[in-house]
């Protein structure tokens, strides 16, 4: 099979592009998979392939921008000239753009891959019926809401129509067959990008124990809950803490980043990282104690979360939404706090981090929840959903043909 994937790529800052690296890093381990092609935005700098591991060849196309009404025409000419067998849309809503008929217009792709005939799946992230748009940036205006919800749900038929719609968490299933009747939605799991054979030593370097928060901050992921929170802590405890920022601005929030540095900039021991390569996530994964969510809201299934788990990291979150849902579903374990309360968060906080022994009771639970879903397992279901829809195709066309 030649594989297409449509997806921002690092170095790409677009949303999803981590995803994608471990897509294709693993799908090209895959022995049926015999080319994968890249349908990537465009950067400045050199796509990451330079994977250890032997596999297939990768042909990279960067063929589509951020914000573009171009991109429904250029990614469907890269498509035309490097036929695929198959297309794998790494998708979100936001995905194409922040602007609403640049983003419409990208996720016109897999209907337009549905007229050529061409199998396609698309992986949805997340699903605008479980998306709190005004702590996610979008808008609080309510008659706005129901205007993103009526757009929501055009766009969401539309995606329906690829042959097949994969999501992460069993509650979008769920709601995308029962409002849309639609029966071609399966649950494929998110999946853990990096998980060791040798199970994590569960030590810490020498020096303060870093609690780290990683991602895209500034609309429903906001920092200053966690400087107050470790604040607190080291005056109750005395411990030396140092907290780690790592990740950029939401695109909905520019210079968030910035602006909380230079409010805190009297805070001792505070590291604002900025964007972190592919290959500096495990070192920033290895050296700290406890992984941090300061969320008051939740999107999708948590990239970060399965992060932390292939890592054997503890975490701290608050009990809300698809965080709640993936600790009852995939077993993760952590410490639970009230999402817009200091005190709750220095509080579990200091549970973790005064206990070496609790610390790492939570650290092996979640590396043995990551272990379960290993990225090799996730591509290989993908895979077998792209063989069932050609096997399908090729019956039709035998009784169309008898």
């Amino acid at each position: 099979m030649k594989l297409a994937i449509v997806t921002a790529y690092p170095p790409s800052k677009v949303t999803l592009n981590e995803y994608a690296y471990h897509l294709v890093k693993h799908f090209r381990q895959h022995q049926n998979v015999t080319e994968v092609i890249l349908l990537s935005d465009t950067t400045k700098g050199e796509k990451e392939i330079s994977f250890k591991e032997k596999g297939c060849k990768i042909t990279i196309k960067s063929c589509w921008s951020f914000n573009s009404y171009f991109n429904l025409f250029t990614v469907t000419k890269a498509i035309n000239k490097t036929k695929p067998d198959a297309v794998l849309f790494n998708l979100q809503f936001m995905k194409f753009g922040d602007k609403k008929i640049a983003a419409a217009l990208g996720l016109l792709l897999p209907l337009a891959c549905k007229l050529k005939r061409l199998p396609n799946i698309v992986l949805l992230h997340n699903i605008l019926e479980e998306v709190d748009l005004g702590n996610a940036g979008f808008t609080s205006n309510p008659f706005m809401q129901k205007i993103y919800g009526l757009i929501g749900t055009t766009l969401t038929k539309l995606l329906l129509q690829a042959d097949a719609v994969a999501v992460t968490m069993q509650k979008y299933v769920t709601v995308l067959e029962k409002k849309y009747k639609a029966k071609n939605v399966q649950l494929i799991p998110h999946g853990t990008f990096d998980v060791s054979t040798d199970a994590p030593a569960y030590n810490l370097p020498k020096g303060p124990l870093q609690i780290m928060s990683f991602g895209k901050f500034g609309t429903y992921k906001k920092v200053e809950l966690l400087i107050e929170a470790v604040e607190k802590v080291r005056q109750t405890t005395g411990l030396d803490l140092e907290i780690v920022i790592a990740g950029t601005d939401n695109p909905n929030a520019p210079g968030y980043l910035a602006s909380v540095e230079k409010q805190y900039q009297e805070v001792p021991q505070l590291r604002f990282m900025g964007y972190v390569e592919e290959r500096e996530v495990p070192i920033l994964f290895k050296e700290a104690a406890v992984v941090v969510f300061p969320y008051t809201s939740t999107t999708g299934s948590s990239g970060v979360l399965h992060q932390a788990g292939s890592y054997g990291k503890a975490v701290v979150m608050p009990n809300l939404g698809d965080l709640a849902l993936l600790v009852k579903e995939e077993g993760y374990k952590g410490e639970f706090f009230k999402p817009t309360s200091v005190n709750s968060l220095a509080k579990a906080i200091a549970a973790i981090v005064t206990s070496e022994t609790y610390r790492v009771a939570l650290e092996k639970a979640n590396y043995k929840a990551a272990t379960a879903y290993p990225m090799s397992k996730i591509t290989e279901l993908y895979l077998n959903a792209f063989e069932t829809i050609l096997n399908r195709k090729e019956l039709k066309k035998n009784v169309l043909l008898a």
